[in-house]
């Protein structure tokens, strides 16, 4: 089956999860932007919120891959996303409100998810200018010296990012207030996980682009030509859904959940291909490294 076709496909694998969603959850909403100049009086704690999440994701993924020891390129890759809203190691991001206390901005955990506007962009633009390029040594600590949630804090917010080696400045008295903390609906919060596990799919467009009449106009996008390709492909795109499309027995709820399912295992597939990439080009970097400094040390020596 052609591409346009696997794009039908999941195309109308979509307009199914959407018909049981309010088309207020497709709608697209406005974007918020980081206050760049409120990072300075929360990077402290945000590394603190940090240090906190890598360990305890750390944890909590040693506890689901037990009895295996936890590998160092899987707690690099929790600490490469810890600072991605688009990836799931970033949504506690997402439970945190800046309140302003006096002079001081605080940051507060909710009980649940809120909409990111710009405080939780401001957050995110926070923990990033932290971690920089730290989150291998961070990761290399963890995976080595397996530190208790302290010794972690005192490395990364003051040995190796300096991120609270100094008291923040006190807050302006003429800062404009940020925006109220707006809880999500745990609907909204579930669909927009499951559009965000797509992003990056090959052939998959971006969601955020498209409304729920959107994705219906596209019901009949190619359908003379679909007749005329061999659907022997059909599953592999993601390999769930075309086996459900096909089953008409299935009822609603059945099949919102199989596709669902389908979406996030192709998109946690995809992502871990990514990562294992990534992991094997830093350690490709990390031995050129050390064959360079062996070979400066040498060199060194035989001038002397």
């Amino acid at each position: 089956m052609g591409k346009i076709d696997r794009i039908i496909v999941l195309m109308l694998s979509l307009m199914l999860i959407f018909s049981w969603v309010p088309i207020s959850h497709c709608s697209k909403k406005p974007v918020g932007v980081a206050r760049k100049e409120d990072v300075p009086y929360i990077k402290c704690q945000v590394c603190e919120k940090i240090a906190h999440q890598l360990y305890h994701q750390v944890q909590s993924r040693q506890a689901e891959i037990s009895p295996k020891k936890i590998s160092e390129y899987q707690i690099i890759e929790i600490s490469e996303n810890v600072c991605n809203l688009k990836k799931q190691e970033a949504d506690w991001i997402l439970k945190i409100d800046i309140v302003e206390q006096g002079d001081r901005l605080e940051l507060l955990e909710q009980d649940s998810e809120g909409q990111c506007n710009s405080e939780c962009k401001t957050i995110e633009r926070a923990c990033q200018e932290v971690m920089g390029y730290s989150d291998t040594d961070v990761a290399e600590y963890l995976y080595k010296n397996k530190p208790q949630i302290d010794s972690l804090v005192n490395f990364l917010c003051k040995d190796l990012t300096k991120a609270c080696s100094t008291k923040p400045p006190p807050v302006p008295k003429d800062r404009t207030p940020g925006e109220p903390f707006v809880p999500k609906s745990s609907k909204e919060a579930e669909m927009e996980k499951m559009l965000r596990s797509m992003e990056g799919m090959p052939g998959a467009p971006s969601m955020k682009m498209y409304s729920r009449e959107d994705l219906m106009n596209m019901q009949n996008f190619g359908n003379e030509d679909a007749d005329e390709e061999d659907d022997d492909d059909e599953a592999h795109f993601p390999a769930k859904l075309g086996k459900v499309l096909k089953e008409k027995g299935s009822t609603k709820s059945e099949w919102k959940q199989r596709i669902k399912r389908g979406i996030l295992d192709t998109g946690e597939a995809l992502k871990r291909h990514a990562n294992r990439v990534s992991y094997r080009i830093r350690q490709w970097w990390r031995g050129k490294k050390a064959g360079l400094k062996k070979k400066n040390s040498k060199s060194s020596k035989a001038e002397l």
